[in-house]
């Protein structure tokens, strides 16, 4: 009875960790770089949860050194240059986070740290 009631835990705890991976974001972000007619990602109008913060990671990076928060990183961003990482927090908890495909491109966020609900626009630069 003990182990089946770890093996419930175990499960539940991954799959809360899965869910932090937003895919249908990820492909709406991943669809607009794509798109070499857009220059810019309004990530508010793509969002249907709560955040306020979301950081860019750049590949090579810490997220701990960028963001001040230890998000154990599935995508392994401090050792890729292939995809950018999107991080969404609210009330300083990571709650989603996406990665965003280079496609040839880079991406900056003007003269900010992090994006909130009120500036959330992500520049790609071609």
């Amino acid at each position: 009875m003990k182990k089946s009631i770890m093996y419930f835990i175990a499960i539940i705890v991954l799959t809360g960790c899965m869910s932090m991976h937003n895919k249908k974001l990820e492909t709406s972000i991943n669809s607009i770089v794509k798109d070499k007619s857009n220059n810019e990602i309004n990530v508010l109008a793509l969002t249907d949860f709560d955040w306020d913060k979301a950081f860019l990671i750049e590949p090579y990076n810490s997220i701990l050194e960028t963001t001040g928060v230890d998000f154990k990183d599935p995508s392994n961003i401090s050792m890729r240059d292939d995809i950018f990482l999107l991080i969404f927090l609210y009330e300083d908890e990571v709650t989603q986070y996406i990665e965003m495909n280079r496609y040839q491109t880079s991406f900056s966020i003007e003269n900010n740290d992090y994006l909130t609900p009120s500036e959330d626009v992500i520049t790609i630069n071609r």
